[in-house]
């Protein structure tokens, strides 16, 4: 994904459909510099990671 358009999904009001390996992911913040985003699962809010940007898919 494009650090543009995963910080435009992270600053939304409208939820994207946005997966990590199959997973739906919230974007909480990017690191457009490193090119990495902090992120957690839907369904487990309190497991938060960072992960390249690469790795992310919007649908």
């Amino acid at each position: 994904m494009q650090a543009g358009r995963a910080s435009e999904i992270s600053q939304s009001p409208v939820m994207a459909n946005v997966t990590y390996f199959e997973t739906p992911v919230y974007i909480q913040h990017v690191d457009e510099q490193n090119g990495t985003a902090r992120i957690f699962p839907l369904d487990n809010p309190e497991q938060e990671q960072e992960v390249p940007l690469s790795q992310l898919t919007e649908h």
